[in-house]
């Protein structure tokens, strides 16, 4: 039995935390190179029409976010069998060479192809990140766990991007480029030197995992995660012109903007972690009303200054408020699929970012002005909330057994609960962890000191 040391447990969280930073850089830094990308990789266009080459590097963007959508659902369904860690430093080298060979590759199309193999291990990568995270933190931990490892990737939209895309701007893309695999790489080896090995849960197989589609709360979960969460990206894709078309600051505060907003979504991020661990049901329906409310809010303020920015943070706060504990509500749908779940979660979450920005674009090119993208914002969150409540309305009953706090365990298989809380995984066959025990509560005699709980297995 190997025995993690607090220092050891922190050192192993942080490691896999570092790793959603580098996904933070890998995703968003694109985007301030746009420019950058054409007139190196579309000379000819870029002469033509510099709007028409920056457009069309834009699918730098769209090509990762196609890859996490397909890569997600894939990698879970083929490493069922594999322990956790093993898939997890297998992701992080297929995110060195990707993102390698992206910096690398001479022509426009073989940048695109870089680009796509190393989105598709951005959700597995998530997945099987966060479920490591919640194994280290113990039982009743999933939207801590998934926290963590998503903190990485809003530090990383706090100050990581904005030093990448500087030295891009300085030194070229590809240098960019070449830093964000060296990120990759440190943390491949900081996951080989702390992080412990974890098998998969017992009975785990693609069949077991594709098993998962097969409920409709998944799709409906997925559904809540793709259009609800839609509403962030129809505010976020747009931040920019709203800065300099609509409160008509100069180009200069964009990214000031965006660092405000990334700081929202670190503290959004953070509580959201420990609310969906102790109501995850409360956290889905209040993070939702959140969103709508910051979002009208940004709306309406965001003409002056001081409201652009306020809004910018509350807006990021209130949507990753809400993402841990999306994330948590789609794992607890497929019990028998978790892996499956936590990389469903992140191509609905990319599905969301497509359609948010697309969607976005379209009222804005009617003629609707930049803030329209706000009210749509609303709608989007709106629906996801609407469909957040059909879903908990189909939940089967709970029987006061399977409720801690509000919030129903989910069902990891393993072995014991004290185990986990020791930190103490092993490597045998049985060296995995047990599922949360729910505790049944009498109403204790009157004047007594103890607690009447008994504690059951599921």
């Amino acid at each position: 039995m190997e025995h993690l040391t607090s220092r050891r447990r922190w050192a192993a969280l942080l490691a896999l935390a570092l790793g959603g930073f580098g996904l933070g850089l890998t995703e968003f830094v694109a985007m301030g190179l746009l420019p950058d990308l054409a007139r190196d990789l579309l000379p000819a266009e870029y002469a033509q029409s510099s709007a028409d080459a920056v457009a069309k590097a834009g699918w730098m963007i769209s090509i990762y976010a196609l890859g996490v959508v397909v890569g997600a659902p894939t990698i879970a369904a083929l490493t069922a069998r594999w322990p956790r860690r093993r898939l997890v430093l297998t992701l992080l080298a297929l995110f060195v060479v990707g993102t390698v060979a992206s910096a690398l590759a001479p022509t426009f199309g073989l940048v695109l192809a870089g680009r796509f193999v190393a989105a598709l291990a951005h959700g597995a990568y998530f997945g099987a990140a966060g479920l490591l995270a919640a194994a280290m933190l113990g039982p009743g931990s999933e939207g801590k766990g998934f926290a963590l490892v998503l903190g990485g990737l809003t530090a990383a939209n706090v100050f990581g991007v904005p030093l990448i895309t500087g030295l891009g701007q300085a030194a070229g893309w590809r240098v960019a480029y070449l830093a964000v695999a060296g990120v990759f790489a440190l943390t491949l080896l900081a996951v080989l030197a702390t992080v412990p090995e974890i098998p998969a849960a017992p009975g785990g197989s693609p069949r077991a995992e594709l098993s998962a589609f097969r409920s409709p709360q998944v799709w409906l979960a997925a559904a809540v995660a793709a259009i609800g969460f839609g509403g962030f990206f129809a505010v976020n894709s747009y931040i920019a012109p709203v800065t300099t078309h609509v409160t008509g600051l100069s180009e200069s505060a964009v990214p000031w903007v965006l660092a405000v907003m990334g700081l929202g979504m670190t503290i959004g991020n953070a509580l959201g972690g420990v609310a969906a661990d102790k109501n995850l049901r409360r956290s889905v329906l209040l993070g939702f009303a959140a969103m709508i409310a910051t979002i009208a809010l940004f709306g309406i303020v965001s003409r002056h200054p001081a409201g652009l920015f306020a809004g910018a943070f509350l807006v990021g706060a209130a949507a990753l408020f809400i993402g841990p504990a999306l994330q948590a509500r789609l794992i607890s749908v497929a019990p028998r699929a978790q892996l499956m779940g936590a990389a469903v979660n992140q191509s609905a979450s990319n599905i969301a970012n497509s359609a948010g920005a697309a969607l976005g674009g379209a009222v804005i090119a009617a003629g609707w002005g930049y803030l329209s993208s706000a009210w749509l914002g609303v709608l989007l969150a709106l629906t996801g909330l609407a469909l957040a409540v059909v879903s908990f309305r189909l939940d089967p009953p709970r029987t006061p057994a399977e409720v801690v706090d509000g919030h129903q365990p989910l069902p990891v298989r393993g072995a014991a609960d004290e185990q986990a809380r020791r930190g103490d995984f092993g490597t045998g066959p049985k060296a995995v962890l047990a599922p949360p025990r729910a505790r049944a509560c009498r109403t204790a005699p009157a004047g007594s000191s103890t607690s009447a709980c008994t504690t059951e297995s599921r």
